[in-house]
């Protein structure tokens, strides 16, 4: 089979829905699957569609937690929306694609390790699924994921926050203006992996040219130093001038030029609300500039409407560029200094809100570090106002090189929570097999 220079998946989710009307609805792909049915692109040999597989529970465990359990918080579209992720990994790994492009959903990015429901439209991190799977299946080491959705992607943020083997690059708009109200330079990873989580908080109104010269002067530079195997895009395309949740000034052609100067291995669509002005034409540039072909005509018919950027906009963008580039460039001797200065253990407390369901969550997370391996996580949870009432869980996280010392400790960790009867779950958490135990 000769390879195609693009891989698509599509699944429209057709039963599932958070309500009647809501933004995150099937249209977000039907009209695009229209516009590319009309250009002709499935005909094209540079490019391949597939159909999906499902994930499994595993597949999803070994970046979720969920309490009471995953399955019970999830529907079968989760499990094939993560799975298209997946399916698009083993067409770029098999060879038969050079890149793929997974338009599922539900999306993804806000979910995090610990999950207790839907919080902005995601249950499941499908980027994170695929990522983990990536490694298990394939052995793959480092892997950069750059989010260039709207709003900050603070479930990938989570998940990744610990691990110096994933670069996580988040542009968006500012969060003093946007849901999650997170995604500001400061929050550069624990102290393990800083530098490695770096947000990049845009003005809003802020359009192509600032996101050109932020990917030109920052972006791009730190991807080359970082030097991953495999680049991810969360493919949030609600930068989008016409977008109803947002306020930034990105055009069709500007998300296309970026996919080109990107070359992400793997795409996944996140955001993205604008159904009819904007979705089929992101899209559809996204997937000609993947596939090699030329994307200048794409154009949205609203084009007028288009808002010239506040010169503060770019203003903004000088200050990050020379801010966060300090950030990456001093990662090393910050990240030691930080560790020097925490010893064994470091912690953080998050107060977290679910906002399609009113949970309010709080968190107090333990990274504990080993000079042997990369140590391992404990989480205590406590959530108010679930589909399951109040929920409470200590949640031991062993990753995949967890050694036998750090093993033991964990364990005796999690007998030790479960002793105190604080907690009405006691759950372990295998990174590299994806399952979770009940202790």
């Amino acid at each position: 089979m000769k390879q195609a220079n693009l891989g698509l998946v599509f699944f429209p989710a057709f039963d599932w829905m958070i309500s009647p009307g809501h933004p995150e609805r099937q249209e977000r792909l039907l009209y695009t699957r229209d516009q590319l049915t009309e250009e002709g692109l499935f005909d094209r040999p540079e490019i391949r569609e597939y159909r999906l597989r499902m994930a499994e529970i595993n597949d999803l465990q070994r970046a979720h937690v969920g309490v009471p359990s995953i399955a019970k918080l999830i529907t079968p579209a989760h499990l094939a929306s993560a799975g298209g992720c997946l399916t698009a990994a083993d067409a770029v790994m098999s060879g038969e694609v050079k890149r793929a492009f997974a338009l599922v959903r539900p999306p993804g990015h806000h979910a995090m390790r610990i999950v207790h429901g839907i919080r902005g439209f995601c249950t499941i991190n499908i980027e994170a699924v695929m990522v983990e799977y990536l490694r298990s299946r394939y052995g793959v080491k480092k892997i950069a994921v750059v989010d260039t959705d709207v709003h900050h992607g603070d479930g990938s943020q989570d998940v990744f926050y610990h691990d110096p083997n994933v670069l996580y690059i988040s542009f968006h708009q500012d969060g003093r203006t946007l849901y999650p109200g997170t995604g500001f330079p400061d929050e550069a990873g624990s102290p393990a992996a800083w530098g490695c989580n770096l947000n990049l908080p845009l003005l809003p109104g802020s359009g192509d040219k600032e996101i050109h010269r932020l990917f030109d002067g920052l972006i791009k530079p730190v991807l080359d130093d970082f030097e991953p195997e495999l680049v991810i895009n969360s493919a949030g395309q609600d930068n989008h001038f016409s977008d109803p949740l947002a306020s930034m000034s990105v055009t069709a052609h500007g998300y296309a030029a970026l996919a080109d100067k990107l070359k992400a291995d793997i795409a996944v669509l996140e955001g993205g609300y604008s159904i009819e002005a904007a979705l089929p034409y992101v899209n559809t540039g996204i997937i000609l500039a993947m596939a090699e072909m030329d994307y200048s005509k794409v154009i949205e018919p609203d084009i007028r409407a288009l808002r010239t950027p506040d010169p503060r906009c770019m203003t903004r963008v000088e200050q990050l560029i020379e801010q966060v580039g300090n950030i990456w460039r001093t990662r090393r001797e910050v990240g030691k200094m930080l560790l020097d200065k925490c010893g064994s253990k470091w912690q953080r407390k998050k107060g977290i809100y679910y906002d399609e369901e009113g949970i309010r969550e709080e968190q107090l997370e333990t990274a504990h570090y080993c000079h042997e391996c990369s140590g391992w996580l404990s989480i205590a949870t406590e959530a108010r106002g679930t589909r399951y009432g109040d929920q409470s869980a200590y949640v031991v996280s062993l990753r995949r090189d967890t050694c036998a010392a750090c093993q033991k400790a964990a364990y005796d960790d999690a007998l030790r929570a479960k002793q105190s009867c604080e907690y009405k779950y006691i759950l372990v958490q295998h990174q590299n097999t994806g399952v979770v135990e009940t202790i």
